[in-house]
């Protein structure tokens, strides 16, 4: 069985094509955003998939239309690729520490989605902070930071588009690229043990999802 997605995705914003496979493969990233690139490579490597993304988009103006998208897409994806679901464990769990911090992701294929996202970053004097944070130099755009305000940004598109109830928790962690590290490396652990199939049936009572 082929558990597969091709998504190309034409805005006058971006354009986007992505190649998905919950079975494993190659994976690269170019995004246009260095540090978006790196992220996704954690999904990929940490969860096992093949995936490639290439993304042409605005990012002379800022980052929030490729980051957006870029999870609108891979949304799409995991939603087509897993079908009918039958088979599949449904559910999914994981905790990852990156050295001071801790991530831990809960994610369902339910059809149904929501997110739930507790994240807190700290400001670079390493005080914690919910204003808007930055990682500096690592992306290609604009003033040349990456806006953490988008990592959530693009795991609610994940959700909206692939139909899955996600809970991002962060209880504790002092650096923003670990902080940011650790999620995306327990959003691809989860995703790959909520996709192992380990059954034959549908995994609701319902008999559908």
């Amino acid at each position: 069985m082929t558990r597969s997605a091709t998504i190309a995705r034409r805005t006058n914003e971006t354009q986007i094509d992505l190649a998905l496979d919950l079975d494993g493969g190659a994976y690269e990233h170019t995004t246009g955003v260095g540090f978006f690139d790196h992220m996704l490579d954690h999904v990929a490597k940490h969860g096992r998939l093949g995936l490639t993304i290439a993304c042409t988009g605005d990012t002379h103006v800022d980052d929030h239309h490729t980051v957006e998208d870029v999870g609108i897409a891979l949304g799409e994806a995991i939603r087509q690729a897993v079908g009918d679901k039958r088979g599949i464990e449904r559910y999914g769990f994981a905790s990852v520490p990156m050295e001071d911090a801790l991530a831990q992701v809960t994610l369902d294929l339910s059809g149904r989605p929501y997110l739930v996202y507790q994240v807190t970053f700290t400001d670079p004097s390493g005080h914690a902070t919910d204003r808007p944070a930055a990682i500096p130099g690592q992306s290609m755009a604009g003033d040349g930071t990456f806006d953490l305000q988008l990592i959530r940004e693009f795991f609610n598109a994940v959700v909206n588009n692939a139909g899955m109830n996600l809970h991002v928790v962060v209880p504790h962690g002092l650096n923003n690229h670990h902080i940011a590290e650790g999620i995306f490396k327990a959003f691809g652990r989860a995703l790959r043990a909520a996709v192992a199939v380990t059954g034959e049936d549908i995994p609701s009572t319902k008999g559908t999802l």
